[in-house]
């Protein structure tokens, strides 16, 4: 429990620190990457302070110049915080409304081109799949956790459709994303965490003539992930290769 207090006093300290100094930055200069910086900085050290570690797999093949769509599996609260410091430049997510409606939060959180979107809302879910899609032709990354909602157990729920109408419409690769770990680490319904390493694999990218149809990309993201659950999977290889990618697309 004094982990996490110490992470939520560390992130309640340092928000509105951040507002106040790069909130003006922001509106004058209309340059949002000091506090994109801020807030992955501030992110990946509040999980630090938590006492968790993470092991980053396969991102270093990852091209700097291109734009991507990354999918993840979705276990605990602490994912974003964990995962988003590890994309390289700068992404944008599919994020619950709700958050946008704290004041600081949500006003920096639209400065820096995060969609919120509403789940339970269908014509809702439709205009933010529309509205990740300009952000990704502004070369912007979008990383969505396809399942929508946390795993209680940390095995794969059903995925939603939007990401994959997302990825067909913007035609640039996905990268599926396992993260292994932070169901134990901070389980869905319970507040504390627990020190411990978090893996984070990087699967091969899935180019746009690899997706077949919405449905087969669908499969091929979730066999990704769903080898980056296993043991094995870890052991016996980094990330898998664009070989892999085509035989399951196939």
């Amino acid at each position: 429990m004094m982990r996490t207090l110490l992470m939520m006093i560390f992130w309640a300290l340092t928000l509105p620190l951040g507002a106040l100094l790069l909130f003006p930055w922001v509106l004058i200069t209309g340059d949002v990457r000091p506090l994109y910086r801020f807030g992955m900085w501030g992110a990946r050290s509040g999980v630090r302070l938590a006492g968790v570690r993470v092991q980053p797999i396969g991102h270093e093949q990852l091209d700097q110049g291109r734009t991507y769509i990354f999918m993840s599996n979705h276990i605990s609260n602490i994912d974003p915080p964990l995962l988003l410091p590890l994309i390289p430049g700068r992404t944008s997510v599919m994020a619950k409304q709700e958050l946008f409606r704290y004041p600081i939060l949500g006003t920096g959180m639209r400065m820096i081109s995060l969609v919120p979107v509403n789940r339970e809302n269908r014509d809702a879910a439709i205009e933010a799949v529309h509205a990740a899609a300009e952000v990704v032709k502004q070369g912007i990354h979008m990383t969505v956790f396809v399942e929508g909602h946390r795993s209680r157990d940390g095995k794969l729920l059903p995925f939603k459709k939007g990401p994959f109408y997302l990825a067909e419409q913007c035609q640039v690769a996905v990268v599926p994303i396992t993260i292994q770990g932070t169901h134990h680490v901070m389980p869905k319904g319970r507040f504390s965490i627990n020190s411990g390493v978090v893996t984070v694999i990087f699967h091969a990218p899935i180019e746009p003539d690899q997706f077949g149809s919405r449905d087969a990309l669908m499969e091929t993201v979730r066999a990704a992930i769903q080898r980056g659950l296993t043991d094995s999977a870890i052991k016996t290889t980094v990330i898998g290769t664009a070989t892999d990618s085509r035989e399951s697309a196939s």
